[in-house]
C-alpha cells in the first residue's frame, strides 16, 4: 500500500480511539451502575472495614486499578474485595474477565461464590465451548429474589444459584493473575 494511505489509516485509527469507538470499549447501558469509576477503588473495600476510596490499589497490593482494568495480583494469598454498597433489589450484573493460565478467582453475589477462573484448566465448568482462554470473557448474573442465573459468554454456569435477599458484590484473589473490566449492575424492575 502507498505510504500516504497507511498514514491516513493511522490518523483514522487515532481519531476513532480518541472518541472511544473501538469494539472492546464498553457500550454505555441505560440506567447501569458502573461499579468501578474508571479511576480508582472507590466504593470497594475489605469486610474488615478497610475501604479504598481514592486509592488505585489496596493497602496490601492484592488489587490494583489501572487504565479501566482491575488487576488481581498473584502470590498475595486469598482475600476478598467487596462493594461497600449492598443490592437488595433484583439486578443484572455484567463483567468481563481475563484469566492467566490456571488462574483462580471468584465472584461473590451477595455472599455465595461463583468460580471465575481459567475454566478449561481448572473446573468446575471445564466443558464450556465459548470460553476464550487468556482472552476477555463476559459473565452475566441475573438475580431475581434469592436466585441467580449465571452465564459465561452465553453458556450457563449456574441455573439457580441460591443467594441471600441482599448483599454486596465481591471478587476474590486466590491463584494467578485475573483481570476484570466493565463491571456494571442494572436494577431490574
Amino acid at each position: 500500500m502507498p505510504r500516504s494511505f497507511n498514514l491516513l489509516l493511522s490518523v483514522v485509527a487515532l481519531s476513532l480511539a480518541s472518541f472511544g469507538l473501538y469494539a472492546d470499549d464498553p457500550k454505555p447501558e441505560p440506567k447501569a451502575i458502573e461499579l468501578f469509576n474508571g479511576k480508582d477503588l472507590t466504593g470497594w473495600g475489605y469486610k474488615t472495614g478497610e475501604k479504598f476510596d481514592g486509592k488505585t490499589e489496596s493497602d496490601d497490593q492484592r488489587y490494583s486499578w489501572k487504565d479501566g482494568i482491575l488487576v488481581v495480583h498473584p502470590g498475595k494469598g486469598i482475600k476478598q474485595l467487596w462493594t461497600t454498597a449492598t443490592f437488595p433489589t433484583d439486578f443484572e450484573l455484567r463483567l468481563e474477565f481475563r484469566a492467566a493460565v490456571n488462574a483462580d478467582s471468584g465472584l461473590f453475589v451477595r455472599e455465595p461464590q461463583l468460580q471465575v477462573r481459567d475454566y478449561l484448566v481448572a473446573g468446575p465448568y471445564k466443558d464450556l465451548k465459548k470460553y476464550k482462554a487468556q482472552d476477555w470473557n463476559e459473565i452475566v448474573v441475573v438475580v431475581k429474589g434469592t436466585v441467580a442465573r449465571c452465564t459465561c459468554n452465553g453458556e450457563v454456569l449456574e441455573e439457580e444459584l441460591k443467594v441471600p435477599a441482599t448483599g454486596g458484590i465481591g471478587l476474590e484473589a486466590d491463584r494467578g493473575q485475573m483481570e476484570y473490566r466493565n463491571v456494571r449492575l442494572k436494577k431490574i424492575k
